[in-house]
């Protein structure tokens, strides 16, 4: 039987990923079509072309896969980058943990295989990629992006090393500046120049790290930290100048928490006391989900909230109105049209076979499912003219 320790430590390998990478040469393996479903009708006249869905795929197993929902013809397409990218060895690696869009570039950060791989936004083919060690997240401003990074092997350790943010010119794909911020360092938002990195500590358990780090863009250097809550990882910017900080928790005695930090005094105004795991924030709203492990009872506790960030106070109702949540097992990835407010939402399942994809209405109608990838998670909406 584990212990508690043990068990901790499990866990925390689960979500942040194995070390094993498949030896197969991709040249000697037929390449496999994307699986096409028409899971709505085409819409011929949206600012929202599509989006991507980065699947992590389980810790070691070498199944990061990048899905595509277009809809100007309401295909979904699963699996989509072996076709893109016959000559790819490996395809896109080890534990696929965040995806965003800078221009015509795509930036996948595949986390295990420590590269961020960068492709093409309207056909996702290859263009290049960069090497961060236990890379996580990234983020974009003036023609920089920015990559938040453990700097260290994945690996539970009380002495595991400080994190880093590393700059990197999204032309030319080099990196151009790096700095150190607080352990295990996770997302990233940037306002008024001074870009916020929320710290973890998460492989030096049970001496998490609770801080957020401020850093000067222009000097890039880290200016201040910001005590918060133990173990964080989401932060969001909404439209107001403020931040919003998930914490986890210790999955035993403190709890998963939302807070609210003013960049104005670079101080926390609000402590929300609700769950929080995941959130996307579009327009005065957002839209949160909690999926709380806890040692003691060995239970998850799922949960679904809205804060009204104008107002700053939880509205206290699930976004989705007809039921559905009964039956997603584990809320791992959401997103929100930004044009339509349509929600997705995925259930990752058990971790270990390909999870499921909801599409609902603004009012939180199920409109339609789709098989996805293993583990579902990270989101990256394709805009364009209308």
């Amino acid at each position: 039987m584990m212990t508690r320790t043990t068990s901790i430590k499990y866990l925390l390998l689960i979500c942040l990923s194995g070390n094993m990478l498949l030896t197969a040469c991709r040249q000697e393996e037929p390449v496999i079509p994307p699986v096409v479903t028409p899971v709505d009708t085409p819409v011929h006249k949206t600012v929202v072309k599509g989006f991507y869905l980065l699947n992590e795929g389980n810790m070691g197993s070498n199944k990061a896969t990048l899905d595509y929902y277009d809809y100007l013809t309401g295909n979904y397409k699963k699996n989509i980058y072996a076709e893109a990218n016959p000559n790819v060895v490996k395809e896109m690696g080890d534990v696929g943990n965040d995806i965003q869009i800078y221009g015509n570039k795509l930036f996948a950060v595949i986390n295990v295989s420590n590269k961020v791989d960068v492709l093409d936004v309207a056909t996702a083919k290859h263009l290049g990629e960069i090497s961060v060690l236990n890379c996580r997240y990234v983020t974009f401003h003036k023609g920089k992006a920015y990559i938040s990074a453990y700097a260290g092997p994945v690996k539970i350790d009380t002495k595991a090393p400080i994190g880093i943010v590393v700059e990197v010119d999204t032309a030319t794909l080099q990196i151009t500046r790096k700095v150190e911020v607080g352990y295990q360092p996770e997302e990233m938002a940037i306002i008024n120049g001074k870009l916020y990195v929320a710290n973890s500590g998460g492989y030096r358990v049970p001496n998490y790290d609770s801080t957020v780090s401020v850093i000067d863009l222009n000097t890039f250097k880290e200016i201040k930290k910001i005590d918060v809550a133990i173990n964080l990882h989401r932060l969001k910017a909404d439209q107001y100048g403020d931040i919003y900080v998930t914490s986890r928790g210790d999955y035993q005695e403190v709890p998963s928490r939302l807070f609210l930090i003013d960049t104005k005094t670079d101080l926390v105004k609000k402590q929300f006391d609700i769950a929080a795991s995941n959130l996307c924030i579009v327009g005065d709203t957002a839209y949160i989900y909690g999926s709380e492990f806890n040692y003691n009872t060995f239970k998850w506790t799922i949960s679904y909230n809205m804060v009204d960030v104008k107002q700053e106070t939880v509205i206290g109702k699930n976004y989705i109105t007809d039921g559905t949540t009964d039956k997603i097992k584990m809320p791992y990835g959401i997103a929100v049209n930004p044009i339509t407010r349509e929600i997705f939402l995925t259930d990752a399942k058990g971790f270990t076979a390909p999870g499921t994809l909801y599409s609902f209405t603004k009012d939180g109608k199920q409109k339609w499912s789709v098989t996805t990838g293993d583990i579902p998670a990270h989101f990256a909406f394709v805009l364009g003219e209308e």
